[in-house]
């Protein structure tokens, strides 16, 4: 039982984050950013390589790593993160990437669902694992939160609005993001597949 209702603290690598529970769904306040602004042009050609696109077809690409390493790149819309057919092969200088896109408004059925018109953006999460292939991440929260630092800090989009993610790996992850006591906020709801006890 958490000694704050509706909150509780979660120790992870990057310290101490709170986290916020309302009914069914949970919510974690963004932690700030370790690395932070221009890529190197020979780190953005490794990110480039693996996604399969040109400089042309980049609107920004900043570091956005908040502990796993993103390397944020910014398309042109959320259409062209979704027609991504990356070559995830390892390779010499590869960082974990996080690629989003925005959709217009009125978005309509974009071939892989009805509809996106309630995403704001699509994310894809491509994340290095020791030095093998990069795999790609259904939905994740690390990169979630900090395309949300990018994104609203430079104006591009503003909390409230919701992320989609996971189209491409079968799955329809919705993650919402919220500002609230100056901290914005990556929630969500879970399935849960597995529970039980674990005996010490």
């Amino acid at each position: 039982m958490p000694h704050t209702p509706g909150r509780v603290v979660q120790e992870c690598g990057v310290g101490r984050v709170p986290v916020r529970i309302e009914g069914d769904a949970l919510a974690f306040a963004a932690p700030p950013l370790i690395r932070s602004g221009p890529v190197a042009e020979a780190d953005l050609a490794v990110a480039l390589a693996v996604l399969g696109v040109t400089p042309a077809d980049v609107v920004a690409a900043e570091w956005i790593d908040n502990g796993p390493g993103w390397l944020g790149v910014l398309l042109s819309s959320a259409h062209a993160v979704i027609a991504l057919e990356p070559n995830l092969a390892p390779r010499a200088g590869q960082q974990s990437i996080g690629v989003v896109g925005l959709y217009d408004a009125g978005s309509g059925d974009d071939g892989f669902l009805k509809s996106s018109a309630d995403a704001s953006i699509e994310v894809r999460a491509f994340f290095s694992d020791g030095g093998g292939p990069l795999r790609e991440d259904p939905v994740t929260g690390s990169l979630n939160a900090s395309v949300a630092q990018w994104l609203t800090g430079s104006g591009r989009v503003k909390a409230p609005y919701v992320a989609r993610q996971g189209v491409k790996v079968g799955r329809d992850g919705r993650v919402q993001v919220t500002e609230a006591e100056g901290e914005l906020w990556i929630g969500g709801r879970a399935v849960v597949t597995v529970t039980g006890d674990a005996a010490m």
